[in-house]
């Protein structure tokens, strides 16, 4: 049996755009109340009014330590608890090494590496105390195989992917599930500085997904019974030669 959403309250990171947007509103339409999280506190407001009082912005920089600080606090003040977190927000670099900007590099290391550290640190004290919780992280099927092409993204990935498996055997036995959705390429803005050529031969091959099919996938993880948890969850589309 299926686990509902009705009652629950949600927390989304990234969720003004691509997979983040597709999973907050998947999960509204499930039931739950569902604190919306980035830094674009214009497009946040301009989203949620339009989705109705179970949608709540939370403006958040997931890069400054300081504002990730007040995350749960407000949160919490906000929507009055949490069931299911999203650790999804992040940025894509690929291309060659020898020809990369290191800073860039930082740049991206610093959302999809340590800002899911510290937001899953922050929301874990909530959960275990509660006894009970959801936390996915969106990871990347670069996350199980190395791509030749985004090395230090992969490196990312492997991180999160590293994270994931330690920290769901730690917190078990508290009645807190965590798992990754690791998604092949999909239609966001993460995939700009894709070379135009590579992004056309991808919409040719029908190699590409679209956001709302991983928002299912991971609708999936956190309605599982409480017995069952989805470690790893890898969407790829049917023509991906990977």
């Amino acid at each position: 049996m299926t686990q509902t959403l009705s009652g629950k309250v949600a927390a989304v990171t990234g969720a003004a755009s691509g997979i983040g947007l597709a999973c907050a509103k998947t999960f509204l339409a499930e039931g739950a109340t569902v604190v919306f999280v980035d830094r674009a506190e214009e497009k946040l407001r301009s989203i949620t009014q339009a989705l109705g009082p179970r949608a709540i912005p939370l403006t958040v920089n997931l890069t400054e330590p300081a504002s990730v600080s007040t995350m749960m606090p407000r949160l919490l003040e906000a929507a009055g608890g949490l069931d299911i977190f999203h650790a999804n927000a992040g940025s894509y670099v690929g291309g060659d090494i020898v020809d990369g900007d290191p800073d860039a590099w930082d740049r991206m290391l610093a959302l999809n590496v340590n800002a899911v550290f510290r937001t899953v640190h922050a929301v874990l004290p909530h959960m275990i105390a509660q006894k009970s919780g959801d936390i996915v992280v969106t990871s990347s099927v670069a996350g199980m195989i190395p791509v030749v092409w985004e090395p230090i993204y992969t490196a990312s990935k492997h991180a999160v992917q590293a994270f994931i498996h330690t920290v769901r055997r730690q917190v078990s036995r508290h009645g807190v599930r965590v798992g990754g959705v690791a998604p092949g390429p999909v239609i966001t803005a993460l995939l700009d500085d894709w070379p135009k050529a590579k992004m056309e031969e991808a919409l040719a091959a029908g190699s590409l997904m679209e956001p709302g099919e991983v928002a299912a996938a991971v609708l999936f993880m956190v309605t599982r019974p409480r017995n069952v948890v989805v470690r790893d969850l890898v969407i790829l589309p049917q023509n991906l030669d990977l």
